[in-house]
Formats: C-alpha cells, structure tokens, sequence
C-alpha cells in the first residue's frame, strides 16, 4: 500500500499528520511504504514526506528501514536487482548508524 502523508492531510484524510494511520498500519505488519502525491501542490517530495511522517508518528530506525524496504520489495524490478537495492539500504543505514555524529541522525 503507498501512503503519501502530507497530501493525507492536505485532503482532510487526517485532520493532522500525528493522527495519521501509517505506524499503526506498519505495526500491524502491513506492506506499507511512503510516496509522495503531486509535491508542488501536497507540499513535499518524498524526502519531506519520510521527514514529517518520522517527526509526527515518533518513528524508529526499524520503521524507516522497513518502510524503504516495502518501497524496494514491491517493485516490478527483477528479484537479483531487489537484493542489491535492499544491499545498498541496509549499507548506507550502517553508515548513517557508525558516522561519528550519528547520534544527531534518525
């Protein structure tokens, strides 16, 4: 299932982004993965999207990492490119993780 957060609220889906579904949907072990809807108009690209959703809902590394990894998973790429996709993820969050300043990262 994508969720584009922020045109959520803009088209009165949630009256706000911290009543939003997605963390309740991920917790329940849905395939759910973040998108963004016509950003010029919603407010945000993706990046923006990931951004407010992590701040509203209180979400965790192990919510982000599942999230990118639903987007990956459900792909209409071949399975070969899907595991060197969810490689690269899983070494630039061991990255982010390890980064000398990474108590200041997600």
């Amino acid at each position: 299932m994508t969720v584009c957060p922020l045109s959520n609220v803009k088209l009165g889906v949630f009256d706000t982004l911290k009543q939003h579904n997605l963390k309740r949907m991920l917790d329940l072990g849905l395939n759910v993965s973040i998108h963004s809807d016509d950003p010029a108009y919603f407010g945000g690209y993706i990046t923006q999207n990931y951004l407010a959703a992590i701040d509203a809902l209180d979400m965790n590394e192990s919510d982000i990492m599942c999230l990118a990894t639903n987007a990956i998973n459900s792909t209409f790429l071949l399975e070969s490119d899907r595991v060197a996709m969810r490689q690269q993820l899983r070494d630039a969050a061991y990255c982010l993780a390890t980064s000398p300043d990474a108590e200041n990262k997600i």
